[in-house]
């Protein structure tokens, strides 16, 4: 269905906006523009203001882009709209072209249309259709000048139907990040759009350093006004700061939609519009998450979108997202694979949208400190019919997981403690066989690997799940102090600034660097793990102790290697610091036997543990559990 130009429309009613054109910022770096702008090399259009853009002559621009184009195939799938308009401002001379893409990628040109406006503005609007975007696709516009340049303003992709009006809030919980989280503050305040729709904004303060005491925390509160509500409670981790939001919003208010915020996050403000339209609009009630951009490297997207592996529980990109995309290398339009819509079983709360009737069929997170505790929520508003979005260019900026520890540091104990948890919740399958091979496996390379701390804290995560869902609760304020008292004593979990802290290495650079080299097949793995095993029995070399014999980067602190040696300053992934690993044959063989006989109790007292933790999933996610929590 072609689309139909409409000039000088502004007599037609105004329905509602679902996504407005939006420009970078000021102090945005360079490489961002490819989010808003895809823009040939020698073509730089002026941006005057978050919503106006002047291209200029002989150029031309597309619109096609992370934050501007519009991503039809998920409004089809999940909402009511059919119809959309493009409706934008436009001064000077040139021409605008409408285009869309089909789930494979290819490009279908929708209209075209040259505008002359004498020097005024005009409002020019496209009618199109959301009828071929079952299976994925996009729709953008193009902007190609000659002699004039063109100014481009206030555009927007706009539904014909009155959606209903919701009333938003905004929650968030922090430790200690104040100067990210009173930036997010002031990001939402300074938005008038958003400014409209939010009533409530919810902070839950678990830190030490209080947010209140921020040189700009006045300013943003001044923004916010009324709105805003800090609480000060003991640190009970993203579980506890959450669900406090959660609680707050449906005890204590009458709004209609909630939106949970991570803290360390860049804020895209439209990103709160186009999630809050997106749920107004939905068929029926569905939890929305917005996509994480990597805030380290901007243009890039990180997580398109997430599933759980039902069979392995483990988390996984979703069947045909892509990760870690550079948009500054590689535009959308010439990126097939983001054309297809893309199926998520859960969103990371980094950000993520709930209606208020989800969370009142569905109950209020449980209290896992940190890890699953967002994963859980979203597979158990499945089984009551409610599914998880993953919404295209509605994201934030935040830190990758893969410049974290969290799969060796403290949080290990939550990752397995947690997991743990939630399989024996919801897992539809006999999970013994696959946690015992996974779990073993996973010890013997870290106890190969010298990471004896996170070895002793995982086998405490199995010795606290199977302690029983009565003892979470009280966890939210304890697992994390005992965690850290039991990795205290081991030498891997000590982080220092920099290997230049300790004497040379004593293994030469060739040598090393051929022990890096991984076994490339199932005989190849075999011999070396023999090998890495028998090394691991036998005592370590005396002078490895005060002297690494290599130096490892975070990227290849792998078994095959470090198996093999008796002592190594490893870097962290954030590139802040060193662990120096030291080789300890009595250490090896105690948590070796221990984590066999946890492993074995594990599987023995698996289909117990199932009953008795979904029999206190009621009680573990009610409100009236929560209360206790808050008031201890």
């Amino acid at each position: 269905m072609p689309s139909t130009p409409r000039p000088d429309a502004g007599a037609r009613p105004a329905g509602t906006v679902l996504q407005r054109v939006i420009m970078p910022r000021d102090a945005d770096p360079i490489d961002v523009r490819a989010l808003y702008l895809d823009e040939p090399e020698k073509v730089h259009s002026e941006v005057t203001s978050r919503f106006e853009v002047t291209v200029p002559t002989s150029a031309a621009v597309s619109f096609a882009t992370y934050f501007n184009a519009f991503p039809a195939s998920y409004w089809k799938r999940w909402t009511k709209v059919r119809d959309v308009v493009l409706r934008l401002r436009v001064r000077g001379n040139g021409r605008i072209d409408v285009y869309r893409s089909k789930a494979n990628g290819d490009q279908v040109h929708w209209h075209g249309e040259v505008v002359q406006t004498e020097g005024e503005w005009r409002t020019f609007e496209f009618d199109v259709s959301t009828a071929p975007f079952e299976d994925g696709g996009w729709i953008w516009f193009d902007v190609t000048t000659h002699s004039s340049v063109l100014d481009i303003a206030d555009a927007a992709w706009v539904t014909p139907l009155d959606l209903p009006a919701a009333k938003l809030a905004i929650g968030s919980t922090t430790f200690n990040r104040v100067d990210d989280c009173v930036a997010s503050l002031l990001a939402l305040g300074e938005d008038p759009a958003v400014l409209e729709v939010v009533s409530k904004v919810y902070v839950a303060d678990q830190g030490t350093k209080k947010i209140s005491g921020h040189p700009r925390f006045a300013e943003a509160a001044k923004l916010l006004g009324d709105r805003l509500e800090v609480i000060e409670q003991d640190n009970m981790g993203g579980s506890g700061g959450f669900s406090r939001a959660m609680y707050e919003t449906m005890e204590h208010s009458d709004v209609d939609q909630l939106m949970l915020m991570d803290d360390d996050i860049m804020l895209e403000p439209d990103s709160i519009l186009r999630a809050s339209a997106f749920s107004r609009a939905a068929v029926q009630p569905l939890i929305l998450g917005s996509q994480m951009l990597n805030l380290q490297a901007r243009a890039r997207l990180h997580s398109m979108g997430e599933v759980v592996d039902m069979g392995s529980y483990v988390w996984r990109p979703a069947p045909g997202a892509v990760t870690d995309h550079d948009f500054s290398k590689k535009t959308l339009r010439k990126t097939v694979k983001l054309h297809r819509r893309i199926d998520s079983t859960y969103n990371g709360w980094w950000m993520c949208l709930f209606p208020r009737e989800v969370i009142e069929k569905t109950g209020l997170p449980l209290p896992l400190f940190i890890k699953w505790d967002d994963t859980e929520y979203s597979i158990r508003a499945l089984a009551n019919g409610i599914p998880t979005v993953t919404l295209p260019g509605s994201g934030v900026w935040h830190m990758p997981w893969t410049d974290k520890n969290d799969h060796s540091d403290w949080t290990a104990y939550f990752h397995l403690r947690n997991r743990l948890v939630v399989a024996a919740l919801h897992s539809p399958h006999d999970m013994r066989k696959t946690l015992f091979k996974q779990g073993l496996r996973a010890t013997i390379r870290r106890l190969l690997s010298m990471e004896y701390s996170t070895v002793a804290i995982e086998l405490k995560a199995i010795e606290d799940f199977l302690a029983g869902p009565d003892r979470l609760a009280d966890s939210l304020r304890t697992a994390l102090p005992e965690v850290q008292k039991i990795r205290s004593g081991y030498a891997d979990a000590q982080i220092l600034q920099s290997a230049s802290e300790f004497p040379p290495p004593t293994l030469d650079t060739v040598r090393a660097e051929g022990m890096l080299k991984p076994p490339v097949n199932p005989v190849s793995i075999a011999a070396q793990a023999s090998k890495a095993l028998l090394h691991n029995l036998r005592a370590p070399d005396p002078t490895a102790v005060d002297r690494p014999q290599v130096n490892v980067p975070a990227g290849s602190a792998l078994w095959f290697l470090l198996g093999n040696l008796d002592s190594a300053t490893v870097s962290n992934s954030d590139g802040n610091g060193v662990a120096f690993r030291r080789r300890d044959a009595h250490v090896f063989r105690e948590l070796s036997k221990q984590a066999a006989a946890s492993y074995r109790q594990l599987i023995a007292e698996w289909p117990r543990m199932q009953k008795v933790y979904r029999d206190a999933l009621p009680e573990l996610s009610s409100a009236e559990s929560w209360r206790k929590i808050f008031e201890a």
